[in-house]
């Protein structure tokens, strides 16, 4: 069997008489099982391919090998399921095999990926920036299997349930976070509107106009040594952090203390955030280094709620615009414009309200992700067995 050399150049993602299976969406984006009958494969447009190869049409059982990475995940393979009428081709730099002995479906791609056959490959990879193995080098590798098809197949149907718990979490994880964007969108005024496109029953007020000089005060609490180094707080990604080396009672003395429901001020710019973002503090009183500026509620708030609104760029960003000076690799906040700026506020009630949902949100979001990453574990755990 051969492999065609078509680059993505020559393929198309709409059209064509054949289907072509690439090395890079074997690496990346196909799994040990390819169904080619759900799977979307780029189209390959000249008949003559296909005289030429006409040899090589693939059929189900076949695995495609990627023979070319940029490190160890040469030899990812996925075996081909699901073919019907289709002509399917192996594309470029790829190794495609036909098995002479039959085997159950998906057996060949779970075990040929896992490490009990890859880590044979390892000392065959030849490269450096690049690496490949070549189909000579693969003919002296050993390949285990029970002689049992019902073994196979039951070894197989277990590794395609996981992977679909796995798809099955990813996607409702995929989902919630789209859902999240959408309502953080719609859910706070936007582009001069007093109110928000999307609200609960109930709730008609517009939300009220208030400076944020009135809502917060910049505060310079300096650590008494109350907090210690387990106490040092993450801004970014707001969490304590965890093994981080004693210091000097003197250089301790310089954190800022950020308390409960606190907001400070993080400079990177990112794709997300064109001017820095502030970020509230959820998790506790704590400490944060002294380039940080903290400030503080005056005013009853909902610590939910303003953990979404004060983090919101579509809300945030023109307010940043203009109350922050731009650096090489970040930005600075003027503190004094920033509390002279506007933004619309809801009743507690409400706030509370939308504080709840967004929570409720990131819960599923956590929950979906977790189960994602348990049952990829135990993936892992039994391959590599």
């Amino acid at each position: 069997m051969q492999n065609n050399t078509l680059s993505r150049a020559d393929l198309s993602n709409e059209t064509g008489i054949a289907k072509n299976v690439h090395y890079g969406d074997v690496l990346i984006k196909f799994g040990d099982v390819l169904d080619v009958s759900r799977e979307q494969l780029p189209m390959i447009k000249d008949e003559k391919i296909l005289d030429k190869y006409k040899a090589s049409f693939l059929q189900n059982g076949d695995v495609i090998i990627a023979d070319t990475a940029e490190d160890t995940t040469v030899g990812k393979c996925s075996e081909i399921a699901g073919l019907r009428d289709e002509v399917v081709l192996s594309g470029l730099h790829t190794i495609p095999y036909r098995p002479v002995e039959k085997f159950a479906t998906g057996y060949l791609g779970y075990y040929l990926n896992a490490s009990a056959y890859h880590d044979q490959l390892i000392p065959l990879m030849q490269g450096i920036k690049v690496t490949s193995i070549s189909k000579y080098a693969m003919q002296d590798t050993d390949i285990v299997y029970p002689k049992s098809i019902e073994e196979q197949a039951m070894i197989g149907s277990y590794f395609q349930s996981l992977d679909h718990l796995i798809t099955l979490h990813q996607r409702k994880c995929d989902q919630t976070k789209n859902l999240k964007k959408y309502m953080l969108q719609k859910m706070f005024p936007q582009n001069g509107a007093k109110v928000p496109e999307i609200r609960f029953d109930g709730y008609t007020y517009d939300w009220e106009q208030r400076k944020f000089g009135e809502l917060y005060s910049k505060v310079s609490e300096k650590n008494d040594l109350s907090f210690g180094a387990d106490k040092i707080i993450s801004v970014a990604n707001m969490y304590f952090k965890e093994e981080v080396k004693e210091s000097s009672d003197e250089y301790m003395r310089t954190y800022n203390v950020m308390r409960l429901g606190d907001i400070a001020f993080e400079g990177n710019k990112s794709k997300n955030y064109s001017h820095g973002r502030f970020v509230e503090n959820t998790i506790g009183d704590g400490i944060v280094s002294h380039v940080f500026d903290v400030f503080r509620p005056t005013t009853s708030y909902d610590l939910l709620f303003w953990k979404y609104l004060i983090n919101n760029e579509g809300v945030m960003g023109r307010i940043m615009a203009r109350c922050t000076n731009a650096s090489t690799m970040m930005t600075n906040l003027v503190a004094s414009d920033f509390l002279k700026e506007k933004i619309l506020v809801p009743s507690l009630k409400e706030q509370k309200k939308i504080g709840a949902y967004f929570d409720s949100l990131d819960h599923l979001i956590t929950l979906h992700q977790r189960q994602t990453d348990f049952y990829k574990k135990i993936s892992f755990y039994y391959i590599s067995s």
